[in-house]
């Protein structure tokens, strides 16, 4: 059944799909790793092999598949694509709408544990009052929503996620919060679409804005710049490689499941606040559930693109985009929730370059995927901003 266009989806992975998948696990061609690497040049082979003897033998995709499908699955098509999102109504008085943006390299899954905690804050030990609406799709190209046709698509997100919460699900005011990729499509999203989104929450300043650099920074943007640098010597060489030849690593990542997994999760233990030990942070299962969607749909090569689209854009795109922002609107209320172990660090001031900033909250403990390592902590900030804008 339809209602505006938006079917209810299920997530129902074929058992062809996990037949092939074991098979290639069993027949997995085990690579060469010097002594003493360990983690230090990628992801470390006898955790692999851990992981990868658990995938095959006891993990149980069945069980995570059930678990998910507890949440409100929808698809639609919006612009032209076709959208997968959740869609979770608050349990309380009046509860308001907020649209939540994943990054890299995760999917809608970065929300499961917040959901519940935004949706009905009172079991939880929070207000009812509280309560959110939450809508949290999977970006195009990621999880179970379409792969884009052709080039551009991270330049067009803000705008299908602004028609998705108004055109088709009837909300004429909303908040947005993300991370990663998520932060620059809720910036483009307060930037473009002003008269709807009411203010936005943030775990990060957009990584573009690195380019924009100014001819006076403050002590503490020095040092930001500098960490930056240092860090993309060590640790950015992914981002390169997914920004100019990510065709030739997207054919490998999705033939071999055992590589999928060493380029996923060396970012979920080198992004978060697990002090190296990956499992303090992140389960075996939840680790696998994230490659696991990205292997049944099929989608590493996609879920590159936001970067390869951002690194080729060519003087028209950037000359648009500089108009919308001209146009648009930085009066959007910002809330920033930094966590201390997220791969960028920004000083208050390079925020207040690009955003109205009216509230900057430094976590204690966290990283990169906060919504799945402190759901708590991110759950707290996010009611706590927006009560102001109900």
């Amino acid at each position: 059944m339809k209602t505006n266009g938006i079917s209810a989806f299920r997530i129902d992975v074929g058992k062809e799909v996990l037949s092939d998948l074991r098979q290639r696990l069993k027949n997995t061609r085990w690579s060469y790793q010097a002594e003493g690497t360990d983690w230090d040049a990628g992801t470390d082979l006898n955790y692999l092999k851990e992981l990868v003897d658990y995938w095959r033998d006891g993990y149980d995709w069945r069980k995570q598949e059930a678990v998910l499908n507890q949440f409100s699955h929808f698809k639609t098509e919006v612009d032209g694509i076709g959208i997968h999102f959740i869609h979770e109504r608050g349990k309380g008085p009046n509860p308001f709408p907020i649209i939540l943006t994943h990054g890299y390299p995760d999917s809608f899954y970065r929300f499961a544990k917040i959901i519940p905690l935004l949706t009905d804050p009172a079991s939880f030990g929070g207000r009812a009052e509280d309560a959110f609406d939450v809508v949290a799709p999977d970006m195009p190209g990621y999880g179970f929503s379409d792969k884009p046709a052709k080039k551009g698509s991270i330049f067009q997100v803000s705008d299908i996620w602004a028609h998705l919460m108004t055109d088709k699900l009837g909300y004429g005011k909303f908040g947005a919060h993300g991370g990663d990729w998520g932060s620059t499509v809720t910036e483009q999203l307060a930037r473009s679409h002003a008269d709807s989104v009411v203010a936005i929450h943030l775990t990060d300043v957009p990584f573009g804005h690195i380019f924009q650099k100014p001819d006076d920074p403050s002590s503490a943007e020095k040092t930001f710049f500098k960490n930056n640098e240092q860090w993309l010597q060590k640790e950015g060489a992914y981002a390169l490689i997914q920004s100019t030849k990510p065709q030739s690593l997207a054919h490998g990542l999705n033939d071999s499941p055992a590589g999928l997994a060493a380029w996923l999760v060396e970012k979920f233990r080198g992004w978060s606040d697990c002090g190296g030990e990956i499992e303090s942070r992140f389960t075996k299962d939840e680790l696998l559930t994230q490659v696991m969607i990205y292997w049944a749909t099929e989608s590493i090569a996609s879920s590159f693109l936001p970067y390869y689209d951002y690194a080729n854009a060519n003087a028209l795109t950037w000359i648009k985009e500089g108009m919308k922002k001209w146009t648009g609107s930085s009066k959007v209320p910002a809330a920033f929730a930094l966590f201390p172990k997220d791969i960028s660090q920004p000083p208050r001031a390079w925020a207040q370059r690009f955003f109205n900033v009216q509230r900057w909250t430094e976590m204690p403990r966290g990283g990169h995927f906060a919504a799945m390592e402190e759901p708590e902590l991110l759950a707290e900030d996010i009611r706590s901003w927006f009560r102001a804008y109900r």
